[in-house]
């Protein structure tokens, strides 16, 4: 399994510090937001691997949180509470606003962390290997894609773009999100998403009538399928 790219939703300081610590020692990376606004916003700007979330946050209950990261977030990321909260009414409402699993204060980081790897091999078992999206066809254990019946010539990296954009269908993806789901926090100096687009349009667009690759202005880039409503 790569290394897991985690979202820890927590206000209180020396809980996330020492949660944090803890699961980075596993070569995870782990991105922290001390609110619900913050995780939040995160949470639709970044693809993570799973979203680590407190129920009892200052700002928006975390039932909120989970519900809106459920329901606007471009993929489908797991979810995993923590609260103190025990009583079954208090987990049945965490259910239903869409988490995936619930784990009660205190507990023990090392069943948080085989919760983590549990939830995000769960998660990638019931992905289909197969993403379409119009004419484009992508195949995940294959790690190649076609269009309109063609082999597209894609770069490794290429195709990682391409997957999450086709993931993300029909929502844009920002170019801060598809940079930091690459690269990590150690991006090139250079503009090199830029080259990768370059090379990614030449071999999804250029043979073809139609563009799919599109640039969204100040954000990012988008896939569109042009033939989806004919």
């Amino acid at each position: 399994m790569n290394p897991l790219k985690i979202l820890l939703i927590e206000d209180n300081p020396t809980l996330a510090r020492q949660t944090g610590e803890f699961l980075q020692a596993h070569g995870w990376q782990i991105d922290f937001a001390h609110n619900g606004r913050l995780g939040q916003q995160l949470a639709l700007e970044q693809v993570y691997d799973l979203v680590i979330l407190d129920l009892g946050l200052p700002d928006i209950d975390g039932l909120e949180v989970c519900q809106r990261i459920k329901e606007r977030a471009p993929v489908n990321m797991p979810v995993l509470m923590l609260t103190a909260r025990d009583a079954f009414t208090d987990k049945a409402q965490g259910f239903e606003s869409g988490t995936d699993d619930y784990l009660c204060k205190p507990f023990d980081p090392r069943e948080l962390a085989l919760r983590c790897k549990a939830l995000t091999r769960r998660n990638r078992l019931y992905q289909s290997d197969r993403v379409c999206v119009g004419e484009l066809t992508i195949h995940r254990r294959g790690h190649c894609a076609e269009r309109a019946g063609q082999r597209l010539h894609l770069t490794a990296i290429g195709f990682r773009i391409l997957t999450l954009l086709a993931e993300a269908h029909p929502e844009p993806l920002s170019r801060s999100a598809i940079t930091h789901h690459i690269w990590g926090d150690d991006p090139p100096e250079t503009d090199a998403l830029k080259s990768h687009i370059y090379s990614l349009r030449q071999a999804l667009d250029r043979p073809f009538p139609s563009a799919m690759l599109k640039t969204i202005t100040s954000l990012g880039y988008q896939l569109e399928a042009p033939d989806a409503d004919r």
